[in-house]
């Protein structure tokens, strides 16, 4: 017996609160007003001041940097190419991606799951052709002489973000991006597969993560809950079946049937943190 086909979703027929099932929305490409796309490069302010009594004309030139954008020291000494390594240089790597807004659990020298993904995060940002989450010399020397903290498109009002191009999931907050996660969305690819919660029915679809402007309107907040393609941990819906939730495979590439996958520690502390309440706006684009 076959199902309905889908259109995007982990989960095509979860119950919502008020007992009904979630419809599956069109795919959209509203661009949010409140965090709008943004180009906007540093500027530069030149003071030219000229004394009388001397022939010397001086020229000061000051760099003047949007609100979004902050600086960010190099590291001294450098960061080492450490691969995986756990110690000392692991807790140094650790600290500076948390100083650059890339979630890791601690700084605690265990080169751990959440150290690296927050690596291949990194990877991806700087868009390193292999992002496979190890610190070699390129990025290494990348982390080191970083000199901002990365940004995201938006660039005001407090929403997530979600890069499919980058496969990436940003926090912005009153239009500063204050982290980052490795995620993994929607691969585009038509599916066939058994409904999980319907034994003897199939499901077709498209593993579609749908672009726009939505919002976080039902979530659950306990554990790992069994979707109709399979089980998915303290999903945020924001779109019909379609949510941010925990996993445990987050690649470096799309791979879900259209969910948001982050790592299942990553989920916790989106939970425990609270920065993605009910109602929060969630834009989802496909990047530059």
């Amino acid at each position: 017996m076959f199902g309905l086909a889908a259109v995007v979703g982990c989960s095509t027929a979860l119950t919502s609160a008020t007992g009904g099932e979630s419809a599956t929305p069109a795919e959209t490409t509203v661009a949010p007003t409140t965090a709008p796309p943004t180009t906007v490069a540093p500027t530069t302010t030149s003071t030219t001041t000229t004394t009388t009594s001397t022939t010397t004309t001086t020229t000061t030139t000051t760099s003047t940097l949007p609100a979004s954008i902050i600086e960010v020291p190099v590291v001294d000494p450098p960061l080492a190419a450490i691969g995986t390594s756990d110690g000392d240089e692991a807790a140094r790597i650790q600290a500076r991606l948390i100083e650059l807004g890339f979630w890791v659990s601690g700084a605690d020298g265990d080169y751990g799951l959440t150290t690296r993904q927050a690596v291949m995060a990194f990877q991806k940002y700087m868009g390193f052709n292999d992002p496979d989450g190890k610190v070699d010399e390129p990025t290494a020397a990348a982390l080191t002489n970083m000199d901002l903290r990365p940004v995201s498109r938006a660039n005001s009002g407090t929403l997530v973000e979600i890069d499919k191009g980058k496969q990436l999931l940003y926090f912005v907050i009153d239009g500063k991006t204050e982290w980052v996660l490795n995620a993994s969305t929607g691969n585009g690819q038509s599916y066939t597969e058994p409904d999980q919660n319907t034994p003897g029915e199939i499901i077709s679809g498209v593993s579609l993560t749908p672009s726009g402007l939505h919002n976080v309107n039902r979530e659950r907040p306990e554990g790992w809950w069994e979707g109709d393609l399979g089980e998915i941990y303290r999903p945020k819906y924001f779109v019909g079946g379609v949510a941010v939730h925990g996993s445990n495979s987050i690649p470096n590439y799309p791979a879900s049937h259209g969910c948001v996958r982050v790592s299942v520690p990553a989920m916790d502390w989106i939970w425990e943190s609270g920065i993605m309440p009910m109602d929060s706006p969630v834009w989802v684009h496909d990047g530059a």
